[in-house]
């Protein structure tokens, strides 16, 4: 979580400072509304959260690994991207209590532990997203020249590949953060005194985790738009419509969190001139308000698919019909899993739509 004290850090909610820690020089800048604010806030959304995404990117799992016969680069990439979310939202128990009484029972690992899950399923999911992205401008602008490339066993090296960048991209935060005491009790946090690690912090939030991404991103869609002017398939354009989707989604809930981040470390380093109290308040709000906002995130795949793909609707309501006696499945005109059987070896250049979309 977000602190506002002098001594914040700048990696994307990965800052678990008590909110009621207030630095001793910093005392007479009263924040007693924001504090109020986060720990009634901050716990119930965390929970809310943790809720809605365990259940909608546990059913995307559950169908993706339902239809792994019908299995394309895509689909890889989406399953990993729902298990990124997951391992991002299983921290926010701990900092939902956290948030609550402004201590941290669990002791020195899990915070560790933790800090490191959270990093490793933020970074793990834009890297997924710049995969998907790289992958439909390669299917679409060079479809030919890349079919023998997109097998099995290259989807699966690559996969291995974004883990161990987004493993290698968090271990910072294992190192770094750490227990320590204060006067509301343990409070789990990075070590913000480390100069060289505030820097990394701002590089990982702000060049790995948004402007580099972002670029590529930019940079692929406008040729791919183009490209699709003048094509007519409407399984090419639903993909792109789904990643699409995904990543302006991505951008506008953890840009306004990343922006703030930015502002905050131009204040601990004085760059930005003004009332300090007054400047340490707005920010601090601002923090709560977009770190919470970026967090519910990770319920918003789940959505995209529902929305996007009417295949997805019908694999969730089948799963459900399984589940559950009594549900049954309105989607059942002309489909089965047979009919859509395909190789599991080989991704064909026209075998690019994810299985729930088509």
């Amino acid at each position: 979580m977000s602190d506002y004290g002098e001594n914040t850090s700048l990696t994307p909610a990965y800052d678990y400072s008590s909110y009621n820690d207030l630095i001793g020089d910093f005392a007479p800048c009263e924040s007693n509304d924001v504090r109020a604010f986060g720990k009634v806030f901050l716990p119930a959304l965390y929970c809310l959260v943790f809720i809605l995404g365990f259940i909608g990117n546990g059913l995307v799992v559950c169908v993706l690994v339902r239809q792994r016969n019908q299995t394309n680069l895509t689909d890889i990439c989406l399953f990993n991207l729902a298990l990124s979310d997951l391992l991002f939202i299983t921290t926010l128990p701990f900092y939902a209590h956290f948030s609550r009484v402004s201590a941290w029972p669990f002791g020195d690992f899990m915070c560790r532990f933790a800090a490191a899950s959270h990093n490793t399923g933020f970074f793990s999911s834009i890297f997924f997203m710049v995969v998907m992205t790289l992958d439909r401008y390669m299917v679409i602008m060079h479809s030919f020249k890349v079919a023998r490339y997109r097998t099995l066993k290259a989807g699966i090296a690559l996969t291995v590949l974004v883990w161990m960048l987004s493993l290698s991209v968090s271990l910072p935060a294992f190192i770094f953060t750490k227990v320590t005491n204060n006067s509301s009790g343990p409070s789990c946090h990075p070590d913000s005194e480390n100069n060289a690690w505030r820097l990394y912090n701002l590089f990982a939030a702000n060049i790995l985790g948004l402007l580099i991404p972002l670029m590529v991103m930019i940079a692929c869609y406008s040729c791919i738009l183009v490209k699709l002017v003048n094509m007519r398939s409407a399984k090419k354009h639903r993909i792109v419509k789904l990643i699409l989707s995904i990543v302006v989604a991505f951008f506008l809930f953890w840009a306004p969190y990343n922006i703030c981040l930015f502002l905050n470390f131009l204040k601990a380093e004085g760059k930005l001139k003004g009332n300090e109290c007054t400047l340490e308040a707005n920010l601090g709000l601002a923090l709560t308000v977009t770190e919470a906002f970026a967090f519910s995130h990770c319920c918003l795949n789940p959505i995209i698919y529902a929305f996007v793909g009417q295949r997805f609707r019908k694999q969730v309501l089948q799963l459900l019909r399984t589940w559950v006696p009594g549900i049954h499945c309105t989607y059942t005109e002309g489909w089965s899993d047979n009919s859509y059987r395909k190789s599991s070896v080989m991704f064909r250049s026209s075998d690019v739509t994810p299985t729930f979309i088509k």
